[in-house]
């Protein structure tokens, strides 16, 4: 129950951030199902394996996954469905920790979670270019699944 909580949970935020980033109406619900899906994965694998950055790294993959998937089906740029999807995923909390942390005058906690921050926002990125890199490979091999 706690998972399908995260996903309803992360699947109106991705809706509310689809609409603020001005995603086509069509694409709106394959954006939510993406960010809902990417952030319920990262929950579970970040119970498993307690690595924040691992975690992310899985789940940016996945929503480059379903971002390339949906592009197709809906026709339209994979952009309009990986951005609203990685929103979830991104470490806004622990730039803002580092931030708090900084004014506080406590640089050693500043470094170890803008650190962590840093390298969780790399993994995100990561993942999605090498999804981005695979599916462009597949594409210029003329495969029918991509027409």
């Amino acid at each position: 129950m706690y998972l399908f909580s995260q996903f309803i949970y992360s699947f109106l935020s991705t809706v509310g951030f689809s609409i603020l980033f001005n995603v086509p109406k069509s694409s709106i619900v394959y954006a939510g199902i993406t960010g809902g899906i990417g952030w319920t994965l990262y929950i579970y694998i970040n119970n498993l394996v307690f690595s924040v950055t691992f975690s992310s790294f899985i789940a940016s993959i996945v929503v480059a996954i379903l971002g390339e998937v949906f592009a197709r089906i809906d026709k339209k740029p994979v952009t309009a469905f990986v951005i609203p999807g990685i929103v979830p995923l991104v470490p806004g909390y622990g730039m803002y920790l580092t931030m708090i942390n900084l004014i506080n005058d406590s640089f050693d906690t500043a470094i170890k979670i803008g650190v962590n921050a840093i390298f969780t926002g790399g993994a995100i990125a990561i993942g999605i270019i090498l999804v981005s890199s695979v599916a462009k490979i597949i594409k210029s091999m003329k495969n029918p699944l991509f027409k």
